[in-house]
């Protein structure tokens, strides 16, 4: 199935919660465990739209967390499959976090999702350009950037004490999103999905214009390592 140009979508899309994938995207209501869609396919063509890309990431975690994943196209023919080239549905910018499997989280599979993964979920130029990649040259038509509960390096940030090695490099890209006066972690984390997602659209001229043409939309969210669920962040 080829993907449609679609229409323009807002960036609540990915934070709606209702059915119509126009809306469709992370709703917290949505995602509470048992609330699953059972039947889905284990193998699916590319989304038709942006909106569609977005719904399958939403029903996946949602799966994941409801503990009753399909774990779909993981095997070695669907990795065969798409050995010769990939066209991801769906780029992602997360932390490299050792509990934060993206597959998992979104119970996708090979091939599924243009995957970034840095500590603190940052947007510098390298991670931006891989993402200018995973959209504009393969075509993921849905952008994520997703935080997760309990972020070492955003509490390193936000502490701003002393640590070893080249770490603290890591604050410059995090600071900025941060009031050390008066946040808590978990709003920290929050406030630095927002900040990354406002890099990725001040800083890639690539990106900004697939979100004006409606090629492409970008949304946030923070894992939840307790619960398993993808918490929408309102960008």
């Amino acid at each position: 199935m080829r993907r449609s140009n679609g229409g323009r979508l807002s960036r609540r899309d990915f934070l709606g919660g209702s059915a119509a994938l126009g809306a469709g995207a992370f709703a917290a209501g949505l995602l509470r465990p048992g609330a699953v869609c059972a039947d889905e396919p284990a193998a699916e063509g590319q989304p038709a739209t942006p909106a569609a890309a977005l719904e399958r990431l939403r029903t996946g975690n949602q799966r994941f967390a409801a503990g009753q994943p399909i774990n779909p196209q993981r095997d070695l023919a669907r990795l065969r499959e798409v050995a010769p080239g990939q066209t991801p549905f769906a780029a992602l910018l997360g932390c490299a976090d050792s509990r934060v499997p993206i597959e998992l989280v979104f119970d996708q599979g090979f091939g599924d999702i243009f995957v970034v993964r840095v500590a603190g979920n940052i947007a510098t130029s390298v991670e931006i350009a891989s993402l200018e990649y995973g959209t504009r040259v393969l075509g993921a038509s849905a952008l994520i950037v997703l935080g997760h509960s309990n972020c070492g390096a955003v509490k390193a940030a936000l502490q701003g004490g002393e640590v070893p090695g080249q770490i603290s490099t890591l604050y410059q890209h995090i600071a900025p999103a941060l009031n050390r006066k008066t946040m808590d972690l978990d709003t920290a984390i929050v406030a630095n999905v927002r900040y990354q997602a406002r890099k990725l659209k001040k800083g890639s001229t690539v990106i900004a214009r697939l979100l004006a043409e409606g090629k492409l939309t970008m949304a946030g969210g923070v894992f939840d390592l307790a619960t398993g669920t993808v918490k929408p962040v309102e960008l």
